[in-house]
């Protein structure tokens, strides 16, 4: 069986953590094999001295909406206090790190760019590196398994949903990804260790582990969320209802001036591997178009193995955009609660300016992408010296 970082520290009877002043970043999606949260479990645990917690975006209890800030507060049982790092800060200050020994970092991520909890821990390895504090990582499997795709990152877009230099679709744990920044591009590395997974290898996704999947944020509901988002996140840029605010966020696309049937088959035509889609009206409680009818799709995915969410949802976007240019809107940055930067927030999210451009003038999904497969193959040669050997199936 999967045992994840976790339940290998408490196998160990935390002995890592034994006579430090432990902080923690996590929230409740970070569960053990009895779908108790590490936090809980820490809270419990006499051998763990934790004296500080930190919360993401969405907060520790993992429902804040999306963009949302978040303020410090004090845990009700025990009194430690929480700290924000979705609020006035993204980084930890000195002043909260000043009662702290090592720094645990337990979350799980979805193998995707845009996802913030890994621009979170670039922060607290950097102020960690500086306050010569230890990290300690307690790994988890990557959902999406070993698949590397997607856009480069140009230095000029950097942002929160995507700092550093790395594909859209990864194919890192939590624990790779903190070695990684930690020795590119933190100036004052830390002292970084991981507890990995066993059991786990990384070609494998997540409906193939035998693990429940929990919720990692209000719009993350199941393992099929997390396949869409790779590609439906781009949807974020433009004015169209990614499905927030319904059941099937991240899983359908509309807007109020869209013709759902024929979209669908407009889509449909296109034969994209492993997806189907179905003509699909909803009603937003909030997001985008909030208190409206949308008209769209829901994309079924009929073979996660062969379906690929970048190269489909761009295709949907692409497809509305040369359907509807008098009604197509790209988001710009004062219309969403991230920080200033790119132009249009699409651009932040898929890395560059350039594939916005060439949809705007009609170009093809190939035309596109054209570089990205490239980038991608050099991507895993740079990856490789960060790379947990147990995760090799060897």
């Amino acid at each position: 069986m999967i045992q994840r970082g976790i339940e290998r520290l408490r196998e160990d009877n935390f002995q890592t953590l034994r006579g430090k002043r432990v902080g923690l970043l996590t929230n409740l999606g970070a569960v053990d094999d009895n779908l108790t949260s590490t936090y809980e479990i820490f809270m419990a645990e006499p051998q763990v001295n934790l004296v500080a917690l930190f919360g993401p975006e969405h907060g520790i209890v993992a429902s804040a909406l999306d963009a949302v800030p978040i303020e410090n507060t004090t845990d009700t049982q025990s009194g430690i206090p929480i700290y924000s790092l979705y609020g006035d800060t993204r980084r930890p200050s000195a002043d909260m790190l000043k009662d702290i020994d090592i720094f645990v970092c337990d979350i799980q991520d979805i193998g995707a760019r845009f996802y913030t909890y890994i621009w979170t821990i670039s922060y607290i390895l950097e102020a960690c590196g500086e306050n010569n504090i230890d990290v300690l990582i307690l790994d988890r499997p990557n959902p999406l398994g070993d698949v590397v795709a997607g856009s480069p990152l140009n230095d000029a877009y950097s942002s929160f949903v995507g700092r550093f230099d790395i594909p859209i679709r990864h194919g890192m744990t939590v624990g790779e990804l903190s070695l990684m920044i930690n020795q590119k591009w933190n100036v004052t590395p830390a002292t970084v260790s991981i507890i990995p997974c066993k059991n786990w290898e990384r070609g494998q996704m997540w409906d193939e582990l035998g693990l429940e999947f929990v919720s990692t944020s209000p719009a993350m509901p199941h393992f099929r969320t997390a396949l869409h988002y790779t590609g439906s996140c781009l949807l974020e840029g433009a004015m169209l209802s990614e499905g927030r605010g319904t059941s099937l966020p991240f899983e359908v696309v509309g807007a109020p001036y869209i013709n759902a049937s024929h979209l669908a088959k407009q889509l449909n035509t296109l034969n994209l591997a492993g997806v189907r889609f179905r003509t699909h009206s909803f009603y937003p409680t909030s997001g985008k178009f909030c208190d409206e009818t949308c008209n769209g799709v829901q994309a079924h995915i009929l073979d996660p193995l062969t379906f690929d969410p970048l190269m489909t949802w761009l295709s949907v976007i692409i497809e509305i955009r040369n359907t509807y240019r008098d009604d197509f809107e790209w988001l710009q940055p004062t219309q969403l609660q991230y920080e200033q930067g790119a132009r249009f927030h699409f651009d932040r999210l898929i890395g560059d300016s350039e594939p916005r451009l060439k949809i705007d003038a009609g170009q093809s999904i190939n035309e596109v992408t054209q570089d990205w497969n490239d980038y991608c193959a050099k991507f895993r040669v740079e990856r490789q010296p960060f790379l947990i050997a147990d995760y090799s199936g060897q």
